[in-house]
């Protein structure tokens, strides 16, 4: 039998090993209660990929309210990981930014409502205001969220009264839908007729002018003139047929609008059946900053060629060319039209052009005066906005004109650290080492282990 001090001895041992048991599993509980609670995250990475530029930290502590996100992305599990691996950075500086997936595939309704187009895209929502966001990059993000929180309204005034496009309207030709995504990215539609104003308002950002078709009276086309020559901006979308209505206009800002209809046939690859619908490629982007970064393919239905006159006070720069498979049709358009050599014009030809001179020669900052003219505005109506990549570069040539296109430019940050290069000399040390020293070490410690054991 034990004497009594060494069982009190060993219950004080047991009670101590019990008392440190419970201990650890209560600080390793409360760790992880803590970690849940008050996340640290380190980035190890060479570049701080992993880790928001101080212009973006900027950005969202500025941004008073919450922000929700949605995810119009499939359930598919590495891809949504992904984005919300990407939303979490942006998370750990706003907690009140909330997120949410959403299946498209349960809600057909709501995606053709939001004009929801690819798998994984996001949907920004603050103050009333939306923003779509098709690319997954920090840049990307911190711009949406700096346009649907600027101050004040930016005031579109669109020209009506000539049988142009209806921004409020819903037949296939006008521009309601487009009219609706502009509001929800904060801007103000004003239809504004010429005949019963004396003067363009000041509060205007820019003029919309999209396929009159009967001609503008004379002084119509003076307050027009009036409100460029005192440094308005213009967007000017022209149909093929439109050239007579507004010879004035285009003769003001030295631009020669080409009599007939721009034909495609590399929409056949594709299966555009129709030889009149223009494809915009990426590679037929012109180099301006209205579509610096622009990928998407785009669709013209109708266009019509631009070109701009040498002696003209305007530094003019195409934004959207086509290729040399393109021609200028001026005879009937059908589906059996051939390049006549004597008649029509092969492309490449022009069938849009950023306008820009300075607003003041003596200013230092060097402002530009700022007009886009696009031959064509099928493009945005409510028939065509949804085709491919439409509805984005509509906005491009909006967020140029206000201004807003000088955001926040972020380069994205590539993984160089993703990779261990070896020399040979190093591969054959590590190998030696893993293969032979490392096993002989392990055989000799276990050696002299059971030599001692054995000895005692």
């Amino acid at each position: 039998m034990k004497p009594a001090s060494k069982r009190l001895s060993a219950n004080s041992y047991r009670m101590n090993s019990l008392v440190m048991l419970v201990l650890l599993i209560a600080l390793a509980t409360l760790l992880a209660w803590a970690s849940t609670r008050y996340p640290l995250v380190i980035d190890w990475t060479r570049n701080g990929r992993h880790t928001l530029a101080e212009a973006s930290i900027q950005v969202l502590e500025r941004t008073d309210g919450p922000i929700t996100v949605v995810s119009y992305a499939r359930e598919q599990t590495d891809f949504r990981k992904a984005i919300r691996l990407f939303i979490e950075k942006f998370q750990r500086i706003k907690p009140d930014l909330s997120f949410r997936f959403q299946n498209p595939d349960t809600v057909p309704d709501e995606i053709r409502e939001q004009g929801i187009s690819i798998n994984g895209e996001l949907l920004i929502h603050y103050q009333g205001r939306t923003e779509h966001l098709r690319e997954a990059t920090e840049s990307a993000f911190i711009n949406a969220l700096i346009r649907l929180s600027r101050s004040g309204e930016t005031w579109l005034a669109f020209i009506e009264g000539h049988g142009e496009r209806n921004p409020l309207g819903q037949a296939n030709h006008d521009l309601g839908e487009w009219g609706k995504t502009l509001e929800t990215r904060g801007y103000q539609i004003h239809p504004l007729n010429l005949s019963e104003v004396s003067a363009i308002p000041d509060n205007t950002s820019f003029v919309v002018l999209a396929g009159p078709r009967v001609p503008l009276l004379p002084g119509e086309n003076d307050l027009l003139i009036q409100y460029l020559q005192k440094g308005g901006k213009l967007l000017w979308l022209v149909d093929p047929d439109e050239p007579a209505f507004t010879q004035p206009i285009a003769d003001y800002l030295g631009i020669k609008i080409a009599t007939g209809t721009v034909i495609d046939v590399a929409g056949k690859l594709v299966g555009i059946t129709d030889p009149g619908i223009t494809m915009i490629t990426a590679s037929l982007y012109g180099q301006h900053d209205a579509v610096k970064g622009f990928g998407f393919t785009t669709l013209f239905p109708r266009a019509t060629a631009l070109s701009s006159i040498n002696n003209s006070n305007w530094t003019s720069t195409p934004l959207l060319t086509t290729g040399t498979h393109t021609w200028l049709e001026t005879g009937p358009l059908d589906a059996n039209s051939q390049f006549d050599a004597g008649a029509d014009q092969q492309g490449p030809l022009t069938i849009g052009m950023a306008l820009e001179r300075p607003l003041d020669k003596s200013d230092p900052t060097g402002k530009q005066q700022r007009v886009i003219v696009i031959g064509d505005g099928d493009f945005v109506s409510n028939q065509f906005l949804g085709n491919a990549g439409n509805q984005d570069f509509g906005l491009r040539l909006v967020q140029w004109l206000a201004e807003e296109n000088n955001l926040i430019d972020i380069p994205v940050r590539i993984a160089t650290d993703t990779q261990l290069t070896l020399s040979s000399v190093t591969i054959g040390v590590i190998g030696i080492f893993f293969l032979i020293v490392l096993p002989l070490l392990l055989v000799l410690t276990g050696t002299t282990l059971w030599w001692r054991r054995k000895r005692s």
